[in-house]
């Protein structure tokens, strides 16, 4: 899982040394870190449609071995879990869709964090690397949400926008402007 993180954090780096060089689309430490995670969902996503044992990457049944006993049907939700990630990672690079993915993802995050617990505690191991513990599987996880819900206001778009209209005078107003959703 250390191997996901540098390659969210790298990723971003990377984008944000093109925006540094003239690249206008990366000008931001913001949009730059929504492209990094995209290229880490990429990579995470084609995990969960891989067989396992085939090299460092873990596979579609190191996955499935995550998901807690409750969660039926875990070989198909680490498939969904598999697209929910390419389409969010998708929605992350365009512009008018990014903040409706950093909300979707962040809430896919915190989805996930059972499967991260439940991995910890049993100690089931992701591919050929031992289980990662939970001090460092939880923090991991916060930061991804933490990354979405960032990202999702790196466009300047929120899903819900704020009007301002004016506040009527009168007993107390004074005629300044009012937010509203």
């Amino acid at each position: 899982m250390f191997v996901t993180l540098l390659l969210l954090a790298g990723s971003a780096l990377a984008f944000r040394c093109l925006g540094a060089l003239g690249v206008g689309r990366f000008a931001t430490w913001r949009v730059s870190a929504a492209h990094g995670m995209a290229v880490m969902l990429v990579a995470t996503a084609a995990a969960h449609f891989a067989p396992s044992g085939n090299g460092v990457m873990p596979g579609h049944a190191d996955l499935t071995a995550m998901v807690p006993p409750f969660v039926p049907f875990p070989g198909a939700v680490v498939l969904l879990t598999g697209v929910l990630e390419l389409l969010g990672a998708a929605g992350l690079v365009r512009t008018a869709t990014r903040p409706a993915a950093g909300l979707g993802l962040a809430v896919l995050f915190a989805l996930l964090l059972p499967a991260n617990v439940h991995a910890a505690a049993e100690g089931i191991p992701l591919g050929e690397d031992p289980a990662v513990p939970l001090w460092f599987r939880i923090p991991e996880q916060l930061l991804y949400i933490g990354v979405a819900l960032w990202a999702a206001t790196a466009s300047g778009l929120v899903p819900f926008r704020l009007r301002r209209r004016p506040v009527e005078a009168g007993p107390g107003g004074d005629g300044r402007t009012a937010l509203r959703r």
